[in-house]
């Protein structure tokens, strides 16, 4: 059985004279993204199973199409068309499993103005960079000659040695009253060019003052620091799994390895005041330090080791929250879009190598940095967020790679209430499902 999860991306016929405008209604929604050859949770259960590295997919898509470039759907090719002289909006959402995706269109620039639905200072592009749950909206101004082009989706696959779907997937563009029966290609970047991708990722800035700009704050109430990526954990005596050293793969967040309840929600026990289903002793520095980003390091048996625990991290409403995610060199470096649920935040700062407060904390971007609710914390590198915990709940705090979930690597925020009807958590409606 075939399964497609991807990228989308909806697109306006209309002319669109200023990305602001919020009565411009899409037309219609399209979907790029990844296809399997299997049904995708088998897939994810035999890594599971086996401690190893899930399949790759067979393909990927652009509006349930994997292109020209494939043997398979040249007839049904995804096709749109652009009328010369207009400017057309593309919100671009990667809806992919595990994958990164590079995004061109041949011959033409693109204008990014929002990305996770927040205003950004336009910035012209002839790439982008969209890591799974992110979303991006580009103006794109049809200005070249009648003709057709390829707009093309590749893989951005950082980690080293790790095996993955190096295919292009492909749909066209093609301008009313066109004759060309050839299709215009654009040069993509290599699948691990990571300068490109860090330059895309670090030159987006927020628009101050547009509808969905809101202030840096300025006093930090908690300083986090997170150790993310990958590890092991113990395949147990007379298995043998598939991962380094003869263990089953795992990732953490600083070597804590996220094991969700199964007789109560967190959600319930927060709001009940249960205890013993999570432990709220989640630190804020790592309680392992050494020399993140060195290779060498990668399979230290005293470090990459992990075991399983629900702890979480409790914040005090409204509180100021300064987050570090740092990169390891555990099992491999790798690129890892990290995602909070309910909460936008500011991206200060981001780098490569070890974080150095003394030093990188004059890179700050305290007048415009960009707002979004998933970023890619740099192969080897670092990333610094900010935002005010001002929802109250229990919050999924995960890298966006869905297998590096399902190997562990999240945590909670647990925020408490405000004090106030609107700040306070509601309690579950009467016909909540029971675990």
């Amino acid at each position: 059985m075939g399964t497609p999860q991807g990228l989308s991306f909806m697109y306006m016929r209309e002319n669109v004279s200023s990305y602001t405008l919020s009565i411009i209604l899409p037309t219609t929604l399209e979907s790029i993204g990844e296809w399997w050859n299997a049904n995708v949770i088998d897939v994810e259960n035999q890594a599971l199973s086996n401690g190893g590295p899930a399949n790759i997919s067979n393909a990927y898509l652009i509006n349930g199409q994997p292109g020209d470039l494939y043997p398979c759907s040249s007839n049904g090719t995804y096709k749109i068309q652009f009328v010369r002289g207009k400017t057309y909006l593309l919100r671009i959402i990667n809806a992919t499993l595990n994958t990164q995706l590079f995004f061109k269109i041949a011959n033409h620039k693109m204008t990014a103005v929002s990305i996770d639905a927040i205003y950004t200072e336009p910035y012209p592009t002839d790439v982008i960079l969209v890591a799974p749950g992110q979303t991006t909206d580009v103006l794109v101004k049809a200005d070249q000659p009648i003709r057709s082009y390829y707009m093309a989706a590749r893989p951005y696959a950082s980690a080293p040695g790790v095996p993955f779907d190096n295919t292009t997937t492909t749909g066209t563009i093609t301008y009313k009253g066109s004759k060309s029966s050839t299709t215009k290609m654009p040069t993509m970047p290599d699948f691990n060019n990571t300068t490109t991708a860090h330059k895309f990722n670090s030159n987006l800035t927020s628009l101050v003052h547009g509808k969905t700009w809101r202030p840096v704050p300025t006093e930090v109430d908690e300083h986090m620091f997170m150790t993310i990526g990958l590890g092991l954990v113990s395949c147990g005596r007379n298995s043998n799994c598939s991962g380094p050293l003869g263990q089953r793969l795992a990732a953490s967040i600083s070597n804590f390895l996220f094991e969700f309840p199964t007789n109560m929600s967190m959600l319930q026990a927060h709001f009940y005041n249960i205890s013993r289903i999570y432990n709220a002793t989640f630190p804020d520095p790592p309680l392992k330090t050494f020399d993140y980003t060195n290779s060498s390091l990668s399979l230290d048996q005293s470090l990459v080791m992990t075991t399983k625990s629900t702890t979480v991290k409790k914040l005090r409403y409204n509180s100021t929250i300064e987050i570090v995610f740092q990169d390891t060199s555990l099992v491999g470096l790798d690129n890892h879009p990290m995602h909070i649920h309910g909460f936008n935040f500011h991206v200060l700062a981001q780098g490569f190598g070890n974080y150095n407060a003394s030093v990188d904390r004059k890179k700050f971007n305290f007048r415009n940095p960009q707002a979004r609710n998933t970023v890619g914390v740099p192969v080897g590198g670092w990333v610094v967020i900010r935002f005010t915990a001002n929802n109250p709940g229990v919050w999924l705090l995960h890298c966006h790679l869905d297998l590096h979930l399902s190997w562990a690597l999240s945590t909670a925020l647990v925020v408490d209430n405000g004090g106030t009807p609107s700040s306070t958590l509601p309690p579950p409606p009467s016909d909540f499902p029971k675990c």
